[in-house]
């Protein structure tokens, strides 16, 4: 299963000097853009495998690592429609 389609986390380690708030910007745009039918945990995990070993210091395998502490919810959270007063 291929879980950044475009390339978003997989490029973001070939950015030299990258800052982990840019870093963080990749993640949340990954986030939004991931089909959400997919398990974004398991997603997470396995690009956190994927590149951890090569990278220990990279800023994005830190982000990848509070992403899995995070435990996202399987289902993204609807809005709510009430209108308040």
């Amino acid at each position: 299963m291929d879980y950044d389609p475009k390339k978003l986390i997989s490029e973001s380690f070939k950015i030299n000097d990258i800052s982990d708030i840019e870093c963080r910007s990749i993640f949340f745009g990954w986030v939004l853009d991931i089909d959400s039918k997919l398990d974004i945990n398991l997603a997470i995990k396995t690009l956190h495998e994927k590149y951890s070993l090569s990278n220990p210091t990279h800023p994005m395998t830190r982000v990848l690592l509070e992403g899995l502490s995070g435990g996202y919810r399987a289902e993204r959270r609807k809005r709510d429609k009430r209108t308040h007063t």
